[in-house]
């Protein structure tokens, strides 16, 4: 396993990445199987090594022609005794394009730091998700989809995703390409209600969305019938 050259020199902090280091581990599916919580995101990099970021645009800056422009960094300002204080905050998707997604938020006071910070988090929320293929129209029983419809909330904001068959492509919202690309979810259709202009709540919807759809008890013969496979690294 190719394992990145950071890495030689992490001295775990943790039971789990000790086990992980020394080889007592040797995949995330087992740490999911046995239900340990990720609390180095150096653990997951060790065993998924080809895990993918993307930044979510969640701020805005004025453009030209009064016209805004979506950034990843979102910027508030409130006023203190001793001035104003300006706060950063970023939001971060991780995943292998094979099962695996992970969600992370976070704030500072650099742009660097909260990118890094907002990374980190995901690495630690990464969990895996069910796919499938749910459609009536299609019914390969392949993993391309989801195997049912599944709805996610998050704020004011409720997303609803459907399985569709192959060669539909991912019929959603510009920021949720970025969650279904990287979840290797490569057919789906959405609706979604509420305020979507809020992205993190938006995005927040669609991973909430995912978690129920592992909640989710299915029986054996759902199962043939969708080809549902869940977290393939």
């Amino acid at each position: 396993m190719a394992v990145k050259t950071s890495l030689e020199d992490w001295v775990p902090r943790t039971e789990l990445g000790r086990m992980v280091k020394e080889g007592e581990i040797k995949s995330i599916e087992e740490i999911f199987a046995r239900g340990y919580v990720i609390k180095e995101p150096e653990i997951v990099d060790y065993l998924v090594p080809d895990l993918k970021e993307e930044l979510i645009n969640i701020g805005g800056v004025s453009g030209k022609g009064g016209g805004k422009r979506r950034v990843p960094i979102r910027s508030t300002v409130r006023m203190h005794k001793s001035g104003r204080r300006r706060t950063l905050h970023a939001a971060a998707i991780v995943g292998n394009e094979n099962g695996l997604i992970g969600f992370g938020v976070a704030r500072g006071k650099s742009a660097r730091e909260v990118i890094e910070k907002a990374i980190r988090k995901a690495k630690l929320n990464i969990f895996p998700i069910r796919r499938g293929c749910g459609s009536w129209e299609c019914g390969c029983r392949g993993h391309h989809s989801i195997p049912f419809r599944v709805m996610g909330k998050m704020g004011s904001v409720r997303v609803v995703l459907m399985p569709a068959p192959k060669g539909v492509g991912l019929v959603v919202g510009e920021e949720l390409k970025k969650v279904m690309r990287l979840a290797g979810i490569k057919d789906v259709w959405s609706q979604s209600f509420g305020d979507t202009r809020t992205r993190l709540n938006f995005v927040g919807a669609a991973i909430d969305a995912f978690r129920n759809l592992n909640k989710m008890k299915v029986g054996e013969e759902e199962i043939k019938r969708t080809g549902m496979v869940q977290g393939a690294v």
